[in-house]
């Protein structure tokens, strides 16, 4: 059997890259919270939260070079998140109707 593990090392100037964008990011989060947008307020700090969220996992948290299992897996669990939390939002909407 083989126990050599396939290793991924990142180099300083990928993550200085990334780091660079999610500050870059954050800066547009923050100029975005100033100016009204009326209805796509919440719609374009989500779109810049998912951005960031996205290259921690993908970067940070190594999920780039993970299998095909790992991220199918992880990609369920949100998912199965999402259903729970509209689940919970519909709970709450109808409860006072009954």
């Amino acid at each position: 059997m083989n126990t050599q593990e396939s290793q991924h090392i990142i180099s300083y100037k990928v993550l200085g890259i990334v780091l660079a964008a999610l500050l870059a990011l954050t800066g547009v989060t923050v100029a975005v919270s100033s100016v009204d947008l009326g209805v796509f307020n919440v719609p374009v700090a989500l779109l810049i939260a998912s951005t960031k969220a996205t290259l921690v996992l993908l970067f940070f948290m190594h999920m780039k070079y993970e299998s095909r299992v790992i991220i199918v897996s992880f990609i369920s669990a949100v998912v199965f998140l999402g259903i729970l939390i509209s689940l919970m939002f519909f709970d709450v909407a109808f409860r006072y109707f009954s």
